[in-house]
């Protein structure tokens, strides 16, 4: 065995997104493209020393093309030094596994194959990204950097060793580094068992609870699998499309009502059964179900704030909650409620990493069916089903219960997420710009439902924007302010500009406009539509009655039609 030095020319367009590279499998099978990659990300971390006595962690989701950049980063690692790799066996290992191994096993950072949600298979889509110390992503400084590299990038250096067997626990050598291949659900486990009553669940499994859920032949099922039906004795078959797939068995492995059609049809169905969760490629997102009713991930991060001390894990109190700018208020309600700190970040976990690690903040979640605490530095879907669960049987209350005395007692946060895909980046940039140009002349205007008027000039006692503010349920809306989000973290003082166009009226409903950084061909554009309703009588109105003003007046306000050609969302949840 020897190290071989390959020359090489940089890539355009390797630049991180909101959750690390994100391509087509086609294109990280280019010859050279994941070694840049990789090489760039090993610069930066170590300039010109060997990672000597370093641990790296590393796994995937085990999707298409899996294995076979393990078997690559691997080579790559003997080459840089390292001391030691703990992979997953079989090359799995989920997001927040293995943020829970680097954190547990005291390694100097980890590497993880995904691309999340996204679909696999050889014509889906791959992912990269590294997880710090901590356990979390890399901060943005760190992927500009390792972005930067790549495109001065003239050779990488690989070892020429034989692929290593990676289904037997056991450890080999490989140019004097070790590679320990693990359990992929040890240490994850481990780390519930210190949170959760266990006990109390495994009751309320005896007492002939029913839960049904949809691992969507994702890297979830195994940690499922493991510790819902082998721990807490819920009945075989209670875990289903648990067996991993590299094409997600031709699905969509994202948990929400659009991709999870097949578990809202069971617990719709008339012998439901009490509970329904779903989990995501990587296993770092949720969906909750109870019987017959669907919970929005805002709802959800704001009934485990609620009620957070009922949780051993939690039981002395929460530091804060921190929640992503497109995500709901729920939450701030219910902190405000219990006097803690509520922090607004942008999208993508890593900036809840700062507030996690300086203690302001405990638990925390983002719209996109992300919920997480300080156990871990990143989402984490089948957490969030175990919380449920504890909750259920300590409170004796059905999921529905809890999501409705949440309504009764903070209001009921309407919400909905559209999302028009694969936009050409130059028209969904030209969106965006417009958007933006607008800002400073929104506040004031109206909008009767055809279209935007300016407000009537203030007068004593008026709202600031011009108007008085129109009763719930009237078609008309006044814009109270807008802006162009920019988020300063309390920690660090690091600043990130333009993370999200917020158009907010005078009855506090939102409307949010954002770009995604997660999708691989061309632009998603994700519009959010808020509304407070603290009426109790029109809690059970249909979102998509409730917010049409919302939603005709995002239309009218971005022109989405103009710019993208499309009349409807590609997706709605």
């Amino acid at each position: 065995m020897s190290i071989q030095t390959v020359a090489t020319t940089p890539f355009a367009g390797q630049l991180p997104g909101t959750s690390g590279l994100r391509k087509k499998v086609t294109v990280f099978q280019q010859p050279h493209y994941l070694e840049n990659f990789v090489q760039a990300l090993f610069d930066v971390l170590h300039g010109d020393a060997p990672a000597a006595g370093q641990t790296l962690v590393l796994g995937g989701d085990g999707r298409f093309h899996n294995r076979a950049a393990v078997q690559t980063i691997l080579k790559m690692a003997a080459a840089r030094g390292y001391g030691r790799v703990l992979v997953g066996q079989g090359g799995i290992l989920s997001t927040p596994a293995t943020s829970a191994v680097i954190r547990r096993r005291g390694a100097s950072g980890g590497i993880i194959l995904s691309a999340s949600h996204n679909p696999g298979g050889p014509d889906g889509d791959f992912g990269i990204k590294y997880n710090a110390t901590n356990g979390g992503p890399a901060p943005e400084k760190l992927t500009q950097a390792i972005y930067e590299r790549t495109q001065t990038l003239g050779q990488y250096r690989l070892s020429d060793a034989p692929d290593i067997p990676l289904d037997a626990l056991g450890t080999h050598m490989m140019e004097g580094m070790a590679i320990e291949v693990i359990d992929p659900v040890a240490d994850y486990a481990a780390v519930q068992r210190e949170l959760f009553d266990f006990g109390a669940i495994r009751r309320l499994f005896a007492s002939g609870f029913r839960l049904r859920y949809d691992a969507m032949w994702a890297v979830g099922g195994p940690y499922a699998k493991a510790i819902i039906e082998g721990e807490l004795g819920a009945p075989a078959g209670t875990v289903v499309n648990a067996e991993p797939k590299e094409d997600f068995g031709g699905l969509h492995p994202d948990p929400n009502p659009a991709y999870a059609d097949d578990l809202i049809a069971h617990l719709m169905a008339p012998d439901a059964p009490d509970m329904g969760a779903a989990s995501d490629g990587d296993a770092d997102r949720n969906m909750i179900l109870g019987r017959g009713f669907i919970v929005s991930p805002s709802d959800s991060l704001a009934v485990l704030t609620a009620h957070a001390t009922k949780v051993p894990g939690y039981a002395s109190g929460l530091a804060g909650v921190a929640r992503s700018m497109p995500t709901s208020t729920a939450a701030d309600r219910v902190a405000k409620a219990l006097g803690i700190a509520c922090y607004e970040t942008p999208t993508g976990w890593k900036f809840f990493g700062n507030l996690l690690d300086a203690g302001k903040a405990t638990l925390c979640g983002e719209e996109s069916y992300g919920t997480g605490s300080n156990h871990v530095r990143e989402k984490d879907g089948l957490w969030a089903v175990l919380f449920w669960l504890n909750l259920v049987a300590t409170t004796g209350q059905s999921v529905e219960q809890l999501v409705r005395g949440l309504w009764t007692e903070h209001g009921r946060c309407v919400y909905s997420r559209h999302d028009y895909d694969g936009i050409p980046t130059e028209q969904a940039n030209a969106l965006m710009a417009e958007l933006r140009a607008q800002l400073p002349t929104l506040a004031g205007q109206t909008f009767d439902g055809h279209r935007l008027a300016p407000g009537r000039p203030k007068t004593d006692g008026a709202p600031s924007g011009g108007s008085e503010p129109r009763k719930a349920g009237s078609v008309g809306v006044t814009i109270s302010w807008a802006d162009d989000f920019a988020y300063t973290d309390p920690v660090d003082g690091s600043v990130s500009q333009k993370q999200g166009v917020r158009v907010v009226l005078e009855d506090s409903s939102r409307v949010v406009f954002r770009l995604s950084g997660t999708g691989t061909e061309g632009a998603t554009l994700r519009v959010y539509l808020e509304r407070h309703e603290p009426d109790a009588s029109r809690h059970d109105v249909p979102a998509q009655e409730a917010l049409a003003p919302l939603v005709a007046l995002a239309r009218t306000l971005a022109r989405i039609e103009h710019h993208t050609g499309m009349a409807q969302p590609t997706v709605m949840t």
